[in-house]
């Protein structure tokens, strides 16, 4: 209305800075000529499963868990959790987009099943002790993630005009900086990415593998963005975001014929 001061989207403000979109644009051109492909259409549920597949090991292996197959090892386990992970994300998507907290609460009850006491499971925690795989270090108080999740929550429900992708960042390094649960955050984030741009239509499928862009740029890399994201800096973020898309667009690019993981 006339006289009506505008609604503030400071996820569309991120969006404005002209290299970070640049970026994302670009990641979500490499993800739309991945969709338009007529091998991946024609072959939709073998892209699809070697997606999660690929996506579940890439994951694993970047908290530490560089395996080809789920065994009886400490390090077996967990890429068994990170596969039954992202074997459920299709799933939450719907749900996501409501009720994001209801979705991370069910992902993280199947991941962190035998890793966390049962009363963890789906709960954010209570103390100040959280897995670290990353060493990212500095991990803020249980009423500070709490605080922090509920307000991504309201983020993820509020409309904006950001692209989905940059959206998808900022779920994914809220949750891996804040790890919100005793065990799996990290896990948990880098899911979120899947949430987010299937339910926003990015890749409504599931075909590409964001997870397998994030192991190829390097644990480094990765260490660094996040700790970018961690200092709050305008630079950071947009740091991290042009980390994500680069992540992503790499994980469009490297779905190949045919289809295994």
């Amino acid at each position: 209305m006339i006289g009506q001061p505008s609604r503030r989207d400071p996820l569309a403000e991120l969006a404005s800075d002209p290299p970070t979109a640049t970026l994302l644009a670009a990641a979500r051109a490499e993800i739309d000529a991945l969709l338009w492909r007529r091998d991946v259409r024609t072959h939709a549920v073998e892209v699809a499963t070697a997606s999660v597949e690929r996506g579940a090991r890439d994951s694993a292996a970047i908290d530490g868990a560089d395996l080809a197959v789920p065994d009886a090892s400490p390090m077996g386990r967990v890429l068994d959790a990170a596969m039954r992970l992202t074997a459920a994300v299709p799933g939450q998507v719907d749900v996501f987009a409501t009720s994001p907290l209801q979705a991370l609460a069910h992902l993280h009850a199947l991941t962190a099943t035998g890793f966390a006491p049962d009363v963890e499971l789906g709960r954010p925690r209570s103390g100040e002790r959280a897995d670290d795989p990353l060493h990212l270090g500095g991990v803020p108080s249980a009423t500070v993630a709490a605080e922090r999740l509920s307000l991504l929550a309201r983020t993820l429900t509020t409309p904006t005009e950001a692209p989905a992708l940059l959206v998808a960042a900022i779920a994914h390094a809220e949750l891996a900086v804040i790890r919100p649960f005793t065990w799996g955050s990290g896990m948990v984030a880098r899911a979120a990415v899947r949430l987010v741009t299937a339910g926003r239509g990015v890749d409504p499928s599931l075909f590409s593998i964001p997870e397998h862009g994030m192991f190829e740029m390097g644990r480094p890399a990765y260490v660094r963005a996040l700790q970018g994201y961690a200092s709050g800096t305008r630079e950071g973020v947009l740091a991290f975001i042009g980390w994500q898309a680069a992540a992503c667009a790499q994980g469009a690019a490297a779905v190949r014929s045919p289809f295994v993981p």
